[in-house]
């Protein structure tokens, strides 16, 4: 992808190196966003015990200061520059739909932080949280979508903030705000299947923004591969093998590796909001 020498975004929050304490679960919005940080963890074979290390209800993290390697630095550039990407090609989409778009903070921190949907730790991957609008992000994340889930290559990280920034164009079409509640409406594997069609739909954006990204000239050779890849490598059906060595559909949650490739894809073909109604979609 091109992007060095590109501008960066000014919505990034950096909390590398910041202590929190050890406040467990926030109240404050923590609904949806809080369920997909417990998704994660359990997709990569973690168990009860995980989560809640994972939501820091452990040791906090120490350390008044964080001096990141040029590695991570350049990482902390790229994120920036796309989710200044994001903006662009989402305010111009909202625009033409009559509708005004309000661009989300991309906090960037390293072991644990807290968000309105509670307190994640590394291991939960990027995430998006609802109660606060807010994208988050541990660069070390991307060392392992290229060694741990073999989707090496920028674009395949530029999908993952793509993919997150889709959560959050669904809160402000109040898609969140209408599937959050069937939580309570009914059994876990019946929302599973909601979650399923919430998850492809982000997907469906994140094909969007590569649509316009392409048409803006910023796509090198092999990129819209790398995204393929990385959605494929993070399928439910593909992580469930990776970590138990068999597949339980019920538990699925983000759809499978066919799944998530093939609605990137009819957003990369589409890039509209249009044609994004995975709720409605008769053939996942």
């Amino acid at each position: 992808m091109k992007w060095k020498g590109r501008q960066q975004s000014r919505n990034i929050e950096d909390r590398r190196g910041s202590r929190i304490g050890g406040k467990g679960i926030a109240g404050v919005g923590g609904g949806l966003g809080l369920i997909l940080v417990i998704v994660f963890t359990l997709l990569n074979g973690g168990g009860t015990g995980d989560i809640v290390n994972n939501i820091g209800l452990g040791e906090p993290q120490t350390g008044e200061s964080y001096q990141g390697t040029a590695r991570e630095e350049e990482l902390a550039d790229f994120v920036a520059v796309v989710l200044k990407d994001t903006e662009e090609v989402w305010t111009d989409i909202f625009e033409e739909n009559g509708l005004v778009y309000r661009e989300p903070t991309l906090v960037l921190f390293s072991g644990q932080v807290e968000s309105a949907c509670g307190i994640a730790g590394t291991a939960v991957g990027p995430f998006y949280c609802p109660g606060d609008q807010n994208l988050y992000i541990d660069l070390s994340f991307y060392d392992e979508l290229s060694q741990r889930f073999n989707a090496p290559g920028d674009f395949a990280m530029a999908y993952v903030v793509a993919h997150e920034v889709g959560h959050h164009v669904q809160t402000l079409l109040g898609t969140t705000e209408d599937i959050m509640p069937l939580r309570n409406q009914m059994s876990e594997t019946e929302f599973n299947k909601y979650l399923v069609r919430f998850e492809l739909q982000a997907d469906y954006y994140a094909g969007v923004w590569a649509n316009h990204a392409q048409g803006l000239g910023y796509l090198e050779a092999g990129d819209v591969e790398e995204a393929l890849n990385a959605a494929h490598q993070i399928g439910d059906d593909t992580l469930q093998k990776q970590a138990r060595g068999y597949v339980t559909p019920d538990s699925f949650t983000h759809g499978t590796s066919e799944q998530r490739v093939r609605w990137f894809k009819e957003g990369l073909r589409n890039g509209t909001i249009q044609g994004g109604d995975t709720f409605n979609a008769n053939n996942l």
